[in-house]
């Protein structure tokens, strides 16, 4: 099934991609690799949340602000390739989490972004990651992720 078919059977609405928060490009065409900038969970309210998993937030928050930072990665593969179906493969993910240096729910957060790759993109979703903690991001953000794709040849 095409990934484009499976986020209207998931019920999903992709929003359209964020701009870049500073001086870089949301993605970047190497090959047949696009890399993906790092994107952050969307707005709620017209605000982006602010604070660290083990402090203003659990991980099951972490969960769900990876998810929807995921949901701006694949905004942004569709925008940069027309059609989610040209992903061949996700091939790395990398999360960034503002934590606490006693959290250690890593795993558990970045499982919002892969759940939701592997839901769309099925077994071409399937992807290796690493996941680190750091003591601050760029605005106070919790979580900020990052991905590399397969392109499909045409």
């Amino acid at each position: 099934m095409s990934a484009d078919q499976r986020l209207k059977e998931l019920g999903i609405t992709l929003p359209s991609s964020t701009a870049p928060a500073a001086n870089y490009a949301n993605a970047v065409r190497s090959g047949n690799l696009l890399f993906l900038a790092g994107k952050a969970p969307r707005a709620e309210g017209g605000k982006l949340p602010k604070g660290r998993l083990g402090r203003e937030f659990t991980a099951e928050q972490g969960y769900a602000f990876a998810r929807s930072a995921a949901l701006d990665l694949i905004a942004v593969m569709r925008g940069e390739l027309g059609s989610l179906d040209r992903v061949a493969r996700v091939v790395e993910v990398q999360g960034f989490l503002n934590a606490t240096p006693e959290f250690e729910e890593h795993a558990k957060v970045l499982d919002g972004c892969s759940d939701l790759l592997v839901e769309v993109f099925e077994k071409r979703g399937v992807h290796a990651r690493s996941v680190f903690g750091a003591s601050s991001l760029r605005g106070g953000l919790p979580v900020i992720i990052k991905a590399v794709v397969e392109i499909a040849e045409k």
